[in-house]
């Protein structure tokens, strides 16, 4: 029995139905440890700057570099962001590749190269364009922007290792070409599917859920 469930436009009651029968392994998470939690996050700046800073580390990690630096700028904004020098990044243990995605980002911005609040009225596909013209933000931080920012509804993160790991394991696929064929029938939910995913990942291995 699906619950009312009502927590975004990506985790409502009547799409987890619609996804339970799509897949049967929808319905073993379900049952086993009830609907993914309600990820989302504002849109803007700070958020997308966090994303970037989660690129290929822990959330925990990312989490604390984040904290220094808002500490130490008071104000997450572009003009904060674009004038610290190189120094001031690497005493915030930002790393030097991530201090220029930073200012890559912020130089987009300042320069109205790009409109982070007009993004939501706009395609996937031009969302995907517009973020992927910056420097430093490539498919998957664009995926994790639609998804919690955004709430796009069909999106599939195949460059997310837990989505990886965690498909391999439920399903008798290896290589990343299959993976994104098996998600093919999971349209139009693949943002769900992808909550699902992560939420078991999480919960086999007894770790918290994404810090918001």
């Amino acid at each position: 029995m699906i619950n009312n469930i009502n927590y975004s436009d990506i985790v409502n009651a009547s799409d987890i139905q619609q996804l339970v029968r799509m897949d049967k392994v929808f319905n073993d998470i379900y049952e086993l440890h009830g609907p993914p939690p309600n990820w989302t996050r504002p849109q803007g700046f700070e958020t997308l700057a966090r994303i970037i800073l989660e690129q290929q580390v822990s959330l925990a990690s990312a989490f604390a570099h984040y904290l220094k630096l808002k500490t130490y700028i008071t104000d997450f904004t572009p003009e904060n962001i674009i004038v610290l020098s190189d120094h001031e990044m690497k005493s915030n243990q930002i790393s030097q590749q991530k201090a220029k995605y930073l200012k890559a980002l912020s130089h987009s911005i300042l320069q109205n190269e790009i409109d982070l609040e007009s993004l939501g009225n706009k395609s996937t596909d031009e969302v995907r364009q517009q973020l992927t013209a910056i420097k430093g933000i490539g498919n998957w931080t664009t995926d994790i922007y639609m998804m919690f920012c955004l709430q796009s509804k069909d999106i599939f993160p195949i460059g997310d290792i837990a989505i990886i790991n965690t498909v391999k394991e439920l399903k008798q696929v290896t290589t990343q070409n299959e993976i994104a064929t098996l998600s093919e029938p999971w349209k139009p939910l693949r943002s769900l599917a992808s909550y699902f995913l992560w939420h078991y990942y999480l919960k086999k291995r007894n770790r918290p859920a994404f810090i918001d």
